[in-house]
């Protein structure tokens, strides 16, 4: 489904402050893998969804997706099989629209627009129908303005936008970070259905070992711009916080010292 190869990516070049973001990342994803990425501050795991995604440039590698080589690809085609949540509602979300103006610009996600009518009676019908499945209510505020909604009902908003065209890559960029441990619960349930239902393979940015164990198929820890720690299947399973942090210190030779990483969401 997505294959990295050698990607570099640099910050402040020609400068004292140059930062090595991504440092030779190399990774193969299959169809229908959920990924959790892991890692402290400076990792590089924003910027890998970034690359991925073609809101960052890279320096050097090669970014391949179905087999195609979109390396150099803008943003708008690669919207047209990748779907993204970004920690911030106002990235996945457009506050000063309603929540069926947001809906109708999702549905469109990839496609050619043209002047006609966004929201139709069909179209308010099946949004009713997807927002019911979230259970929060947003089913009867379509006309609301997004931003009069918490940030748990903006980012489960924001999450349906992203799975509503049925991509077939998923980016999730620390999506629950921002929200409280109950709206992140809310979250992350509905995360873990979407993906199972729509089959969605992904990968999630999580800012906690606890979620990234919980969560996904597949785990892979980050460290200075390069993966020191790539498992899945009967390797993952039964791994624990400690072992994680263990495996840190192997990989990295030194201490995590971020407490986030090691807090319950």
């Amino acid at each position: 489904m997505l294959r990295l190869s050698g990607l570099v990516k640099r910050f402040g070049v020609g400068t004292p402050a140059v930062v090595t973001a991504l440092d030779g990342i190399s990774l193969d994803v299959r169809a229908g893998d959920f990924v959790t990425l892991i890692g402290s501050n400076g990792a590089g795991k924003s910027t890998l969804l970034k690359a991925v995604l073609g809101l960052v440039a890279i320096d050097q590698g090669r970014v391949e997706l179905e087999g195609r080589d979109v390396t150099r690809e803008p943003v708008y085609r690669r919207a047209r099989v990748i779907g993204r949540i970004a920690q911030d509602p106002g990235e996945s979300t457009c506050a000063a629209m309603t929540v069926e103006e947001n809906l109708a610009l999702a549905a469109r996600r990839g496609r050619p627009r043209g002047l006609t009518i966004a929201v139709t009676v069909a179209h308010r019908a099946g949004f009713r129908a997807r927002l019911a499945e979230i259970g929060l209510g947003l089913e009867s505020r379509l006309g609301a303005r997004v931003a009069t909604l918490s940030g748990g009902q903006r980012q489960a908003l924001g999450l349906l936008m992203a799975t509503l065209a049925h991509p077939r890559l998923l980016l999730l960029d620390e999506h629950t970070a921002s929200l409280d441990p109950k709206a992140a619960e809310q979250v992350m349930t509905l995360t873990g259905t979407l993906v199972a239902r729509e089959r969605l393979t992904t990968l999630m940015v999580t800012h906690n070992m606890a979620q990234a164990l919980r969560w996904g198929s597949r785990l892979v820890m980050l460290h200075g711009g390069r993966i020191i720690l790539d498992v899945d299947g009967e390797a993952r399973r039964g791994l624990q916080v400690r072992d994680l942090v263990r495996k840190f210190y192997e990989a990295s030779g030194t201490e995590l010292a971020e407490d986030r990483l090691l807090l319950a969401p």
